[in-house]
């Protein structure tokens, strides 16, 4: 026991210790993890060239409506909530590195054929395959990481995050750049970018190599051998799993569909999500309909979340290390969260300074949610699962953020916009409710499978 206290507190030590350059240079994982960490972030400047431009593309190119529009994304969005599932379940089976490539390569022909066809069906299929390969690439590094981080994935997850949210800006940029020439060449420019970005990303995740440990996510020791007092299988001699979480489950029959108790955790961690529909559909249309603030407040309230992620998320995961600390921090997110959907409620209608300044603080409470959501929904993801089927159970807790894209936006616009000022308060008081419960159930499970700290 004071062997793993000690462990933990060099793990926040390490976590905090230096700056972002800093553990970028040596995060948890070594040379594997920055390479993967540099596919990570040239993908995603290729997912916010596509995000950024996507909608406009097939308004004034491609010339759909708006029902035909909202029906392909739609659509998407479903075969996206499959995708995570599916990764998780061929992981337990096929090694993640090719899994990861077939995925980005799946991304890479999908754009590519978008370039030729214009038929809406076809595009409904090809939009519905770039979803479904991306919800499994994001499930799959996820997978990656928690191998080769072992018991520092929340700082590996820091960096991560860090590195996509500079991936995102940079994509931002250049699409802006191409946006400006608005020729329907300009839009096939920035679709070959992304393309370009997933066969980059493909041929560094063929750099590294396949992790240790095939249906187990504990990273080894240097020498190659198992941590200490762990056994082949993942576990101590007393049966319970070091590395964070549940009870060891024999065999390879361990279903994320028959537990019932990880099945409430992903149930509740869609309104968990909530904050991404709120960030970038929520505020946005609040600011448009209902007040006069400037429509160039947007991309302001984008920007804060950006540089805030960039320069907190790291500090955050190393004050919210460990599974019983991310178990309790969920009620954080639920006050947060609470705490933006009021300012939005009381957001004036008239007076643009004033509105201005109420929706920028909005964006940084529903900021600090998501720093605080990607360390618990990562940490608890991972410990509350047997560490014999987690790619499977994984796979499974991804269906949550892919839902909530789905039906997030959908609850804003057809219910709590709707309702006013007092669907702000409803949506923010049911979600903080619901993340006391969360936080309780997962305390409770957590204190049935790990074993009690020891005193100082």
């Amino acid at each position: 026991m004071r062997r793993r206290s000690t462990a933990r507190r060099d793990t926040d030590h390490d976590g905090a210790e230096g700056g972002l350059i800093a553990q970028l240079r040596r995060p948890p994982g070594g040379r594997d993890a920055r390479i993967m960490m540099l596919a990570q972030l040239l993908d995603r400047t290729g997912t916010g060239v596509w995000a950024a431009s996507s909608v406009l593309f097939f308004t004034f190119v491609v010339g759909l409506d708006a029902g035909r529009l909202g029906l392909m994304l739609g659509v998407g969005a479903v075969a996206g909530i499959a995708g995570s599932p599916v990764a998780g379940h061929l992981a337990d089976r096929i090694p993640v590195r090719p899994l990861l490539i077939a995925c980005h390569l799946l991304r890479l022909a999908a754009l590519c054929a978008m370039l030729f066809v214009t038929r809406f069906d076809l595009l409904v299929a090809i939009v519905a395959a770039t979803h479904l390969g991306d919800r499994a690439a994001k499930t799959l590094e996820m997978l990656f990481a928690t191998r080769v981080a072992g018991e520092r994935r929340a700082t590996y997850q820091a960096l991560s995050r860090s590195a996509a949210n500079a991936g995102y800006a940079l994509g931002a940029g250049i699409a802006a750049a191409g946006l400006a020439v608005g020729t329907r060449g300009a839009y096939e420019v920035l679709i070959l970018a992304n393309a370009l970005s997933f066969l980059a990303a493909a041929v560094l995740v063929w750099r590294t190599r396949e992790p240790r440990g095939h249906g187990r996510l504990v990273a080894a020791a240097p020498d190659g051998s198992a941590p200490h007092g762990i056994g082949p299988d993942g576990t101590a001699p007393d049966g319970i799993a070091r590395d964070g979480a549940a009870p060891a489950v024999k065999g390879p029959g361990a279903n994320p569909w028959r537990d019932r108790g990880y099945l409430r955790f992903v149930l509740l961690d869609i309104p968990m999500n909530l904050d991404d529909s709120l960030l970038n559909v929520g505020l946005p249309l609040w600011l448009v309909h209902h007040t006069d603030a400037p429509h160039a407040v947007v991309p302001a309230l984008l920007a804060l979340n950006t540089g805030l992620v960039l320069v907190l998320q790291l500090t955050v995961s190393a004050k919210v290390c460990g599974p019983r600390r991310a178990a309790a921090a969920v009620a954080w997110y639920g006050l947060f969260l609470l705490g933006a959907c009021v300012l939005v409620a009381v957001t004036p209608e008239h007076g643009p300074w004033t509105a201005t300044a109420t929706l920028l603080a909005a964006a940084a409470l529903l900021t600090a949610a998501e720093l605080v959501r990607s360390v618990c929904s990562w940490e608890l993801a991972v410990s509350l699962a047997p560490p014999q089927a987690r790619a499977s159970y994984l796979g499974v807790a991804g269906i949550s953020p892919s839902t909530q894209k789905a039906v997030g936006p959908l609850l804003l616009t057809g219910a709590v916009m709707a309702a006013g000022p007092l669907g702000w308060v409803a949506l923010g008081t049911g979600v903080a409710g619901l993340a006391l419960v969360q936080r309780r159930w997962a305390l409770r499970r957590l204190a049935a499978v790990l074993p009690v700290p020891a005193l100082r």
